[in-house]
């Protein structure tokens, strides 16, 4: 198999200056663009494909280099290159084969013009220039729908994202085609995984229900990582970030490259520390990755394990709204219904937006997960391709709280009787503790036969088992009773098996039009036994059985231009807290159903004239329209580990558009990227229901209309990228600009019970160098929130009727940092 290269105005000469290159990458059989391809200068990452598949190298130094494009399920490129004073314009197109990548399991489940979904794809070094030690959500906020917030309010430690207004219980993470989500909460909690950013080399972010994947069904996204990326020549990188609040990101990364052409290893450290922007919300991170492989011409073996251990203060309580507004009388009422002590009141005057609601020392959260992942992909004959892995997940850890006056009943403790005197409640400290463990199989057989590139088909399935044991312990208590160290005053274990088949197909029915179709079978089995923390016993059996069929079309307009439509089912069941922390009264949660229309138009033009040749054009409109049976929504409302409750709403619906466009121009020396969603998102006949002060149910709201919680209406993101000094290459500046409209806190759509709209202004500032001594250096700058807004990005709300029979509302926030910065220097050897 040979890769076709069309050169077009390149010198042979020796030239004597430097000058740009561009040019655009493409499928030589489908004409299809390839986004996110690699492209290597001399062995070093010079940038990545846009969506168009257009790439550019501001100035190549005169004299020989070596161009180097790769792509995932493709061959490589190599090229010789002369540097020359001129602009040089550069067509190749890639033919697919080559030595396999590995990445067989993690492209079953990716979309692409094809499949008729809306997605977005990032590359290595897309993610490597917003990467300054920030969670993977915070390098993800200019993609579409995309809202994320922080709970020590700087983007380290606990963090989340929302799309569509879908919070991440409603997202499907892989990584490498094994699910990350856990397997009773559906979240997944990237805090366990520091600077995983560090080490993917491709991500994909599809919006709606998308492909079948792997592990719990998208309600909103799908995230697809891949780590899978083989790099053939040997490497070693650090990088080193610090900034305000005292965070220190240090990170080293190396590889041996292909040695004896068959054997690699890929390692990396990385530790991340930082105080937080609220008080008492420090983090300490660590992780490694590690992975090594044996590949042939048809087989490739590579074993992976990757492990993040993470201390953070607690910082899920969030500040009481008079903390954010000052309001006195507001406070009082706090203070007069125990919602604060009068000490915490003092405090949280002084404290003010960066208050915590813990004194205690070691209020912290502890835990550490070790993946394991053993990788086969192997070519059969010229048409298949097997991928196939085995993995299992390790996770141990607890949280520990100081506990004031709690009665000793609640702990599984006799009241202690001194004389006269019964000894009732007691100041304690627990730990509360998850020991599990989540293993399978998975695989995807893919036939692409290369004699016919109108059709593609993969048949794919995995089986999962995750084991879980909760329970809890107290390590210290003034009046300690009968009570041992570490006295177990409740255990339940968990136990959930997930299985699922599917087969997808794309064909090219007529020169123009293709259509798709994508059929899952799901099996879900989840058993509780035991007792919780509040001593109720929650045992549970719930099976699921779901068939989820996807079809869609694309019709091709002109070259780079293309409409297409899709109609997908997804359905999921519920999580654990959907089960176990149930108000009285609910008669048990119900598997959420969602239809998913998607339709849209891309527009993807290289080589365009934009205040020179060499620029770029992409734009597109997807129009969706999410219609939901017993969707599970937010009620508002957390349980004592910050969890949301939800509640079933029997029907809802999420509509809305999103505009995505890009341009290059002066040779990618500027460009503008921006995305736009309009989105209606509503509860049809929702019934509001207030609770007393046991949180017993006693009224219910006529039934009503009503915005989804979470859900802002409007959200928009835009990235303006220049080279300020056309004499400085390696000088690029950036402002990144994003907005959200106002969210509700709860579904009741109460001004009173609202998150704020605001708008965020960022300013990235990097400078390349490569001297004579190493590949590269680079130095960085991130000015975060760079006009000082002080805004809130999450909350949760609860209330009941006060003395008068009036309803009260208690509003908490999650306050993010005003002003603040990263520096960086990052060195390639």
């Amino acid at each position: 198999m040979t890769t076709g290269l069309a050169l077009l105005g390149l010198s042979s000469g020796v030239a004597w200056a430097q000058g740009p290159v561009a040019g655009t990458l493409t499928d030589a059989r489908t004409g299809q663009p390839l986004p996110g391809a690699t492209v290597l200068l001399d062995g070093t990452p010079s940038g990545a494909t846009d969506a168009a598949g257009g790439f550019s190298l501001p100035a190549v130094p005169a004299g020989s280099h070596e161009l180097r494009i790769t792509f995932v399920g493709y061959e490589p490129f190599a090229q010789t290159l002369q540097g020359q004073a001129g602009a040089q314009r550069l067509a190749a197109r890639l033919q697919p084969g080559g030595v396999l990548t590995g990445d067989a399991l993690v492209t079953a489940q990716r979309a692409s013009d094809r499949t008729a979904t809306a997605y977005t794809n990032l590359g290595k070094q897309e993610l490597a220039k917003r990467n300054f030690g920030q969670d993977l959500p915070y390098l993800l906020d200019q993609t579409p729908s995309v809202v994320v917030t922080s709970d020590a309010g700087a983007g380290v430690g606990y963090t989340d994202i929302r799309i569509r207004g879908t919070s991440n219980t409603g997202i499907n993470m892989t990584v490498n085609g094994i699910p990350l989500n856990d397997a009773e909460s559906h979240g997944s909690f990237l805090v366990n995984l520091p600077d995983l950013a560090s080490s993917i080399s491709s991500l994909q972010v599809q919006r709606g229900v998308g492909t079948s994947q792997n592990g719990g069904a998208a309600f909103g996204a799908s995230l697809n990582i891949s780590t899978l990326d083989n790099r053939r020549e040997a490497y070693g990188e650090t990088s080193n970030s610090f900034g305000s609040f005292n965070t220190w990101k240090n990170t080293v990364q190396f590889g041996t490259g292909l040695l004896g052409q068959h054997f690699m290893v890929d390692g990396r450290l990385s530790r991340i520390n930082t105080d937080g922007y609220m008080n008492r919300a420090a983090s300490d991170l660590k992780s490694y990755y590690l992975a090594a492989g044996y590949q042939a011409k048809n087989t490739l073996v590579k074993f992976i394990t990757f492990s993040g251990r993470e201390k953070s203060y607690q910082a899920w309580n969030g500040v009481p709204e008079p903390g954010i507004t000052g309001d006195a009388a507001l406070l009082q009422q706090f203070i007069d219904n125990g919602e604060l002590s009068p000490d915490d009141a003092d405090r949280l005057r002084r404290e003010g937006r960066r208050y915590s609601s813990y004194t205690y020392d070691n209020q912290t959260d502890n835990y550490q997960q070790n993946h394991y992942q053993l990788h086969l992909s192997q070519g059969l004959g010229d048409d298949w391709s097997l991928g196939a892995a085995l993995h299992l997940t390790r996770g141990l850890g607890y949280y520990e709280s100081f506990r004031a006056n709690r009665k000793l009943a609640n702990y599984q403790l006799p009241n202690i009787t001194l004389g006269d005197t019964t000894i009732k409640r007691t100041d304690l400290i627990d730990r509360k503790y998850l020991d599990n463990y989540f293993y399978g199989g998975t695989f995807a057989l893919n036939y692409q036969p290369k004699s016919n590139d109108r059709l593609q088909a993969t048949v794919g399935g995995a089986w999962n088992r995750f084991i879980n044991d909760h329970y809890g312990e107290v390590i210290w208590a003034r009046f300690a009773s009968t009570g041992n160290i570490r006295h177990r005053y409740y255990f339940n274990d968990a136990t959930k098996t997930d299985y699922n088949a599917y087969a997808r197909a794309t064909w090219q029915l007529l020169p123009k039009l293709g259509v798709y179709a994508d059929v899952q079978l799901r099996h879900i089995e989840y058993n509780i036994d035991g007792l919780e923390d509040d001593q109720n016993d929650v045992r549970t059996r719930a099976r699921y059985t779901f068939f989820n069929p996807k079809a869609g079309a694309t019709f091709a307009l002109s070259e780079g231009q293309q409409l297409y439509a899709s109609f997908a089912v997804g359905q999921r069941e519920p999580v654990r807290s959907d089960f176990t922390d149930r108000p009285a009264g609910d008669q048990g949660a119900k598997a959420e159903r969602l239809h998913d229309l998607e339709a849209g138009y891309r527009l993807r033009q290289a080589d365009v004239n934009l205040l020179g040749p060499g620029g770029s054009v992409s734009f597109e409109a997807n129009y969706f329209y999410m219609n939901y049976r017993n969707q599970l929504v937010a009620t508002g409302q957390l349980n004592d580990v910050g969890t949301a409750l939800r509640t079933n709403a029997p029907r809802s619906y999420r509509t809305g558009l999103e505009l995505t466009g890009a341009a290059a121009a002066l040779q990618n020396r500027l460009s503008l990227s921006s995305t736009l969603t309009l989105s209606r998102n509503r509860i049809l006949d929702y019934r509001a229901v207030t609770y007393d002060a046991d949180y017993n149910p006693i009224t219910a709201a006529e039934a009503r209309t009503t915005t989804i919680s979470y859900s802002p209406s409007v959200v928009s993101a835009h990235t303006l990228e220049a080279q300020p000094l056309a004499a400085v290459p390696g000088l690029r500046a950036a402002l990144l600009y994003k907005t959200v409209s106002r969210q509700y806190l709860d579904n009741s759509t109460s001004q009173d019970r609202r998150i704020q709209p605001y708008q965020v202004l960022d300013f990235r500032l990097r400078y390349t160098i490569r001297p004579a001594f190493m590949k590269e250096i680079e130095l960085g700058l991130l000015v975060n929130n760079v006009l000082d807004r002080r805004y809130a990005a999450n909350g949760y709300t609860y209330g009941y009727p006060g003395a008068d029979g009036r309803p009260q509302t208690f509003n908490w926030y999650f306050p993010q940092a005003t002003r603040n910065f990263l520096v960086s220097v990052g060195a390639k050897l």
